[in-house]
């Protein structure tokens, strides 16, 4: 069975999505036979490139919400987070436009490290502080989830695998995905959102099965 997950890197309910998904994996009876692909997708694809805000800020900016509002929306997150094991630190993150973190995944995908890599950019968003479209910050946490740093550094320096991001947010357009994270499961199950552990483990159930009538 093959799982597509779309996902943003600066977002807080994608973390907590995906690990809900690998809860769910650890009862599922046939896990051993599931493959996770992680497919990009931008939560601002207008997000000016270069442009480095407090998430709080943005959030305020963007809802109209004032700073208590804001900041109660980030607790209730942090603490749904916590109960998956993730300690986040969202008065540290930093709202970036994500383009050369999804090139880096595109890349870390083709050298069979998407997964790897993909947590590692969570983590150093969500719960780290890191600033995600600095490209000395993108090699060094490429490197981390076990990239060569020669060749992680080039393609962030050109424009390579551009266009196999358009390719996935075009995709996700065609399957009507207008947030994340988005879960499909055998190219027919969709689940959408940080569901709790048992919708994925019955999803995973259900496609499990229909594969086995095929």
């Amino acid at each position: 069975m093959r799982i597509d997950v779309w996902s943003d890197v600066v977002c807080p309910w994608c973390y907590i999505g995906k690990r809900r998904l690998e809860s769910a994996l650890a009862r599922y009876e046939d896990a051993a036979g599931v493959e996770v692909r992680w497919h990009s997708f931008q939560l601002d694809p207008a997000h000016p490139a270069g442009l480095r805000e407090p998430t709080a800020a943005m959030l305020a900016r963007k809802m109209g919400a004032g700073p208590e509002q804001v900041r109660e929306m980030q607790q209730r997150v942090t603490e749904l987070a916590a109960a998956e094991g993730l300690r986040y630190d969202l008065d540290r993150s930093i709202s970036v436009n994500t383009l050369d973190a999804h090139r880096l995944l595109q890349f870390a995908d083709r050298e069979g490290l998407g997964g790897a890599a993909h947590e590692r950019l969570l983590a150093a968003h969500l719960c780290e502080g890191e600033t995600v479209d600095d490209i000395e910050t993108l090699v060094r946490l490429g490197v981390e989830a076990g990239l060569a740093e020669t060749e992680t550094r080039r393609v962030l320096e050109s424009g390579a695998y551009a266009d196999e991001v358009a390719a996935d947010v075009a995709e996700a357009r065609r399957i009507g995905v207008s947030g994340v994270p988005f879960f499909v499961l055998d190219g027919a199950y969709g689940v959408s959102g940080a569901q709790p552990v048992d919708t994925f483990l019955h999803a995973l159930r259900t496609a499990g099965a229909a594969r086995g009538r095929v």
